[in-house]
């Protein structure tokens, strides 16, 4: 599929020149801890201000999406289990939650106080009893975000100075156990490079959104969110799919309309120009099968019946059913996480969740009657791989 090949080029594999130097940054916070890290933050961390002061309406939103987030992710917590078995063997599964968790929260010329919300929520869900931020610019609003959440924890240092002191610890930072949140080319190197030093969450690419509608969708609404997605950065993905050609003239028509009011319009103009594209599909089926080979961040079902398309998704990150869902929603609000698989990898990979801050470890116990049931398959299943001292490990508890 030629769509599909495009939309992945926008992922470059990162350069060796970053590489490099991410390299070398990793390896000095490794050696040097806490000096090195000042030495950076110095060099790459740029302070933009405080921000607006974070007064009730500003945490009465914060607060509300919180609760929303909470919802939805509290369905998603599991508790240990045990089986016991008629001979006296008991099986089982310990759930315990990470220890430590660095979330990382992008500055620069931005706020994100949506990126604390979900990573801390499901975190805190989780039972992380210790969950620290790392940005280059803790702003009033970041800091708010923080309190919302019960986080007080907060490092001043971006870039991939912050991964590595994160994952290796310093003098004054201790080391996490996982780093989950978004960041540029340099940050997401790093927490490339530190992975098996500790877990991270995924290796996010550019943001994207696919929309399958039939004739029944408003073009309006089919132009607002692909240019939402857009505006993120020339590098986003929208991507329209349709059984009606007359859908896609009406919402060119409709971008060309809507544009001209939008602040970030020549970013929109750039992402539509390079990764934007409308395909039509000869029926909702092959729709379906065009969305599932591209396996989306976002995907919106328009259609006259989304609910019956639903069944049918095999691939997507999210899924956005009936015209009042916008994508947005999910990005603030709705409840659902906004720390998505991108650039296909929802083939394989899920939202963020409170599943992602905790481990399993399982456990067993056979008294000596259970284990002689079944001593003699596990003494040939060893022998048949050729480990005598496993077989032996067994024989051994019936020698007389």
């Amino acid at each position: 599929m030629r769509l599909n090949r495009v939309i992945r080029k926008r992922s470059q594999e990162t350069s060796r020149e970053i590489e490099k130097t991410v390299r070398e940054i990793l390896d000095d916070v490794r050696k040097n801890g806490d000096a090195a890290v000042r030495k950076y933050s110095e060099r790459f961390d740029k302070p933009f201000g405080m921000g607006e002061e974070a007064g009730p309406d500003l945490i009465r939103l914060l607060e509300r999406a919180k609760n929303q987030i909470e919802e939805f992710h509290r369905r998603q917590v599991s508790g240990p289990w045990e089986l016991h078995g008629e001979n006296g063997s008991v099986l089982g599964q310990i759930v315990r939650p990470l220890q430590r968790v660095a979330v990382y929260v992008p500055g620069g010329k931005a706020v994100y106080p949506s990126t604390v919300l979900m990573n801390i929520v499901p975190a805190k869900l989780a039972g992380v009893p210790e969950i620290a931020i790392f940005t280059p610019q803790p702003n009033n609003i970041v800091k708010a975000a923080a309190k919302v959440c019960g986080v007080d924890k907060i490092y001043q240092i971006g870039g991939a100075q912050a991964v590595a002191a994160a994952a290796y610890g310093t003098e004054s930072i201790p080391k996490f156990n996982k780093i989950v949140g978004p960041g540029n080319v340099y940050v997401a190197a790093a927490k490339k490079m530190v992975y098996g030093e500790v877990d991270i969450d995924m290796v996010a690419g550019p943001s994207e959104v696919l929309i399958i509608a039939d004739e029944t969708a408003n073009p309006r609404y089919i132009a607002a969110d692909m240019m939402s997605q857009a505006e993120h950065d020339e590098m986003a993905s929208s991507v329209l799919v349709t059984t009606s050609e007359a859908l896609i003239e009406e919402t060119e028509k409709e971008i060309e309309a809507q544009i001209g009011y939008l602040s970030r319009k020549d970013i929109i103009r750039k992402s539509l120009e390079n990764y934007g594209a409308a395909i039509l599909a000869e029926n909702l089926d092959k729709a379906m099968e065009i969305s599932n080979g591209i396996a989306p961040e976002h995907l919106e079902i328009l259609t006259r019946n989304p609910f019956e398309l639903l069944p049918k998704v095999q691939n997507a990150g999210s899924i956005f059913l009936g015209e009042h869902t916008p994508e947005p929603l999910g990005d603030y609000m709705s409840g659902t996480n906004h720390v998505l698989p991108t650039d296909g990898t929802a083939r394989f990979y899920s939202p963020l969740g409170v599943y992602d801050f905790v481990k399993y470890s399982s456990y067993s116990y056979y008294p000596c009657e259970a284990l002689a049931e079944f001593r003699d398959d596990v003494i040939k299943f060893a022998e048949l791989e050729g480990f005598d001292a496993h077989a032996n490990s067994v024989k051994v508890r019936f020698w007389e």
